[in-house]
């Protein structure tokens, strides 16, 4: 496992009173468990309670593991591997060690595995829509109710993520009993005067609010669905902007009220509002040249909404590429629009689909004022989980020399990628080398320049300008 340089206890920035006074919580994203991973388990599985999983789950594999499991992925054409039980068994004894003393933790989107449906439809195949509902909830509930384990006492927050969802990847009915079932299990530790309105929000369209537990002070936590992704459809196909419509209606008050209480907010959703510049470069798509570049968003709406309360929004955490990676939202989508604007960070994965081992990230947050001071990664030695150690794989404060991430601290370090185009400082050598953790992708180096540009331009014309700069 590769480590990031450590610096002299002389060059290390010196603490500060609100860093001894910081508060640890626990940041995960990307689990995707994968509860086909022994297929001759899986009716077993769908027979029994979910606190039987473990038992059945921990037991050994079966002789033809292997072999059923590389088929499966095969008929269902997966590029490759997600969190098997071994895994998440190993994740969660990383985060009992890692974060002890969490006040929180805050699950960024997509708890389950890639094609889910297929898997389960290629094992099923006379199953009923009921039926694979069912297993889509016990899994999810697994999942929470492990993480919820691992951490008693403590709040859990779950955002759901593009592949949580009861009828295929980015498919999912507003309003739905899926939504309601497992909004129940999503706010069932929630304070009893918090529950019902979250609750509700939840089985309207997967959003809610909530206050952040003491020591932090003053802070709610909105959680919001990816409802502005271009992919997006109904379980029967079909757009549905009017449930994006609502929920944006729901931010909007939700940002008012915080501004009117002079209450501070942190945002979690799972798919970011930014532009995929690895897709483009896969593709080779010519934006210089006139072509549209490739976004996650159907609109910048919800970007626009969070750049316009910046001075509300204390931090955005968002996840789905599995990288780590960093984000700033400005108004008018470019760094250059005044205004605090938001410091966005973006979660690296435990699902070592991508190539990167799994990750966690402990931060560190001031509770007085709700901002991020620190966080470290700590990475898996292996993607498997199995005779797996974890250890820190890098310090945000001692990497970047940055006192805390924040709008303002995250905008110098832009700036500073921006005016290194050969990637040839310590801080952007640092970010290239934890960007896919535990793998040194050689792509986010060709591609610095381009790349930077999506730090701090999420829409396409701002995108456009940065990257293309002597265009017409």
């Amino acid at each position: 496992m590769r480590k990031t340089a450590r610096l002299s206890r002389e060059s290390e920035p010196a603490e500060s009173t609100q860093a001894q006074a910081a508060v640890p919580v626990l940041l995960v994203s990307d689990i995707h468990f994968e509860p086909f991973w022994d297929a001759a388990k899986v009716p077993q599985l769908a027979a029994a309670p979910v606190d039987q999983w473990n038992v059945i789950l921990s037991a050994q594999p079966s002789p033809d593991q292997q072999q059923r499991f590389a088929a499966l992925q095969q008929a269902c054409h997966a590029r490759g591997a997600d969190t098997s039980f071994p895994l998440f068994d190993s994740s969660l004894k990383a985060m009992r060690s890692h974060a002890a003393g969490a006040r929180f933790v805050a699950m960024s989107g997509d708890l389950i595995s890639h094609a889910f449906q297929c898997k389960f439809t290629t094992l099923f195949p006379d199953s009923t829509t009921a039926a694979y509902t069912a297993f889509v909830e016990k899994t999810l509930d697994y999942v929470i109710e492990e993480l919820d384990k691992s951490f008693p006492g403590v709040p859990v927050f779950v955002a759901l993520g593009n592949n949580d969802s009861d009828c295929g990847d980015y498919r999912l009915d507003a309003h739905s009993e899926f939504l309601r079932v497992t909004g129940k299990e999503v706010t069932r530790n929630f304070p009893a005067s918090e529950r019902p309105a979250a609750e509700e929000s939840f089985a309207a369209g997967g959003y809610y609010s909530v206050t952040l537990p003491a020591p932090i002070e003053n802070t709610r936590l909105l959680v919001e669905r990816y409802l502005h992704v271009e992919q997006l459809r109904t379980c029967a196909g079909k757009p549905d902007p009017g449930a994006a419509e609502s929920q944006l209606i729901w931010l909007r008050q939700q940002l008012a009220e915080a501004r009117a209480n002079k209450q501070k907010i942190w945002v979690m959703g799972h798919i970011p509002p930014e532009l995929i510049c690895t897709q483009q470069l896969h593709e080779m798509v010519d934006v210089c040249g006139g072509r549209s570049p490739v976004m996650f968003l159907a609109s910048e709406k919800l970007a626009d909404v969070l750049a316009e309360y910046g001075d509300v929004v204390e931090l955005a955490i968002f996840a789905h590429t599995h990288m780590d990676e960093l984000r700033l939202l400005k108004a008018g989508g470019q760094s250059t629009a005044a205004g605090k604007g938001v410091a966005v960070k973006m979660v690296p994965s435990i699902s070592p689909i991508h190539g990167n081992h799994p990750s966690i990230t402990l931060a560190q947050i001031d509770p007085s004022t709700a901002a991020l001071v620190d966080y470290k990664v700590f990475a898996a030695s292996n993607q498997t989980g199995v005779d797996s150690t974890w250890s820190e794989e890098y310090d945000f404060a001692r990497s970047f020399h940055e006192a805390e991430f924040t709008s303002s601290s995250v905008s110098q370090l832009i700036a500073g990628f921006t005016a290194d185009p050969g990637a040839k400082t310590q801080a952007s050598r640092s970010y290239i080398e934890n960007f896919s953790v535990g793998y040194a992708s050689p792509l986010l180096r060709l591609a610095w320049q381009q790349y930077v540009c999506t730090l701090s331009n999420y829409t396409a014309e701002s995108f456009r300008s940065c990257a293309c700069p002597s265009a017409p």
